[in-house]
């Protein structure tokens, strides 16, 4: 597992590692309901957060909508410390926006 965070905006603030997976693979085992999408921008990408809690869970990507991000911090057994440092990508300079 190598979670990373994103410069764009968004996340900038939210400071989440994210893991990658294929958004087919993504099970949501329990809580579904309470989860709200968050959109803006193009509406491409699914921001995805607790509606009872705020915790960011995960996102289907802007870049790739076959991908989605998951916060690590939301994996049971994880602890996002073991993974720093984390590799940043380029979200600001997004090829989307060009």
């Amino acid at each position: 597992m190598s979670p990373a965070r994103c410069t764009c905006s968004f996340c900038r603030r939210r400071q989440a590692g994210n893991v990658s997976c294929a958004y087919s693979s993504l099970d949501i085992l329990s809580g579904a309901e309470h989860l709200r999408c968050y959109q803006f921008g193009t509406k491409t990408a699914e921001h995805y957060f607790c509606a009872t809690c705020g915790i960011y869970t995960h996102h289907r990507r802007r870049s790739d909508p076959s991908e989605i991000g998951v916060n690590i911090g939301c994996i049971d057994g994880q602890d996002p410390t073991d993974y720093e440092p984390m590799v940043w990508h380029d979200g600001l300079n997004h090829p989307s926006d060009t």
